[in-house]
């Protein structure tokens, strides 16, 4: 019970600290397209690989449900499967170390992380997708750790969900397929679990098919080549985004980088299975998150940072490091890292031109500050006809689509300036 007790506190904690930080103003990238989407209340009726089907029908759902606003409604999406997330790593991490000290400080660290917390500021789909891929990997680990088997077809149920959030979960089907192998003998859930998962995964096919869509629709996307693309990389290249993916990570997770490290190891020679199965899905996470070749790939690295935050809580829990008990309490100075390094990058010169380059958005504090309170929004940015100094008509499509239907609603260029 205390344990459940401690991870409804992490919500409401980190619930206040997402929200208060949370956008004023809806951002650029592809948050106005989502709004958009809830503000028309139009549920998605095809699953493919860029209409997100069950966050946007969440979110629309959540909007009649409450009455509220489309962007509050999102916010609200957004902002509490964070800190749901934060308190399932929280719940897995005490599920596997046993030891509170260690479980609150890497949810804390994960909380705290750049990539999440920048998602959970923003109208996006990656923090509720984390929410599903933490309570699959809480199934697996309920299931290695206190061998409650009805997580065995848990584990299916909530991957084949989260299938249907987002399309790169695909990647997470040979871990599953591992663990199932794992608990083979365990035939009654083992099967269950397999023919549950596949009528999820094949309802996606069904669905778009029903539509007149064709199969490869679910993943495959008419609105780019960003998969071609990223197989047409130059060597030089590839270790231009390998050494871009350390500088992520280190980003992330500072100091307890060492601690994430010593938990692989550690869980290596304690449970060599439960360790492959985490293996095999961080590998082929990070190994695409790396590689894929868009603009914004450090969002697809969320998958992995959850597991990397298991790692560094098995880390911490380790006898040689019971020492640093005593200063998990740095944790909690994560965000001073952040406003150091942005500092720190506007003394140097190239800082100084990055931020005005992208001054049309905010500057740098946009790249390296994860709140987003007191925001450049994109609905303004366009309502006065501004010049990118590079190409984002992308995001001005749906942003003039947006303030099209909002005056239509009787709204005037200053009210939408606001939103």
């Amino acid at each position: 019970m205390k344990q459940y007790l401690s991870a409804a506190a992490l919500f409401f904690i980190f619930l206040a600290i997402y929200y208060i930080g949370s956008f004023t103003k809806i951002p650029f990238a592809d948050c106005v397209g989502f709004v958009l989407s809830v503000e028309k209340g139009e549920f998605e009726t095809a699953a493919t690989a860029t209409s997100h089907f069950l966050y946007t029908n969440t979110a629309i759902f959540i909007k009649n449900l409450t009455g509220l606003h489309p962007i509050e409604a999102s916010r609200l999406l957004v902002v509490a499967s964070g800190a749901f997330t934060v308190s399932i790593v929280y719940l897995i991490v005490k599920t596997i170390t046993k030891t509170q000290w260690t479980a609150i400080t890497a949810a804390f660290v994960f909380g705290f992380s750049f990539s999440f917390w920048r998602n959970a500021e923003i109208v996006e789909v990656y923090t509720y997708n984390s929410l599903w891929i933490s309570l699959f990997f809480l199934s697996i680990v309920k299931v290695f750790i206190e061998k409650k088997n009805v997580h065995i077809i848990l584990s299916s149920l909530f991957l084949g969900i989260a299938l249907w959030v987002h399309i790169q979960n695909i990647l997470l089907i040979p871990a599953l397929l591992l663990f199932l192998f794992y608990f083979r003998q365990e035939k009654r859930y083992s099967s269950f679990s397999v023919i549950l998962f596949a009528l999820l995964f094949s309802s996606l096919f069904i669905l778009n098919m029903s539509q007149g869509l064709p199969f490869k629709a679910f993943y495959s996307s008419d609105q780019g080549t960003w998969v071609e693309d990223s197989l047409k990389q130059t060597p030089v290249q590839l270790v231009k985004d390998f050494f871009q993916s350390f500088i992520y990570l280190i980003y992330n997770f500072n100091i307890f980088i060492f601690f994430g490290i010593a938990g692989m190891g550690l869980l290596y020679k304690a449970n060599r299975q439960m360790f492959t199965v985490f293996f095999v899905a961080a590998l082929l996470v990070y190994g695409f998150a790396t590689f894929y070749l868009v603009s914004d790939n450090y969002v697809f690295f969320l998958p992995f940072n959850i597991i990397f935050a298991l790692s560094i809580g098995y880390g911490l829990s380790s006898v040689k490091y019971v020492s640093f008990k005593k200063f998990s309490w740095v944790c909690l100075l994560i965000p001073l890292g952040y406003i150091s390094a942005y500092n720190v990058v506007l003394l140097t010169e190239k800082g100084r031109e990055a931020d005005a380059f992208k001054k049309y958005k905010g500057g740098m504090n946009y790249y390296l500050l994860p709140w987003m309170n007191d925001n450049v929004g994109i609905l303004e940015f366009t309502v006065d006809n501004k010049v990118a100094p590079e190409p984002i008509n992308w995001m001005t499509v749906s942003a003039k689509e947006y303030i099209k239907v909002l005056k239509n609603k009787g709204y005037t260029e200053e009210e939408i300036r606001k939103l």
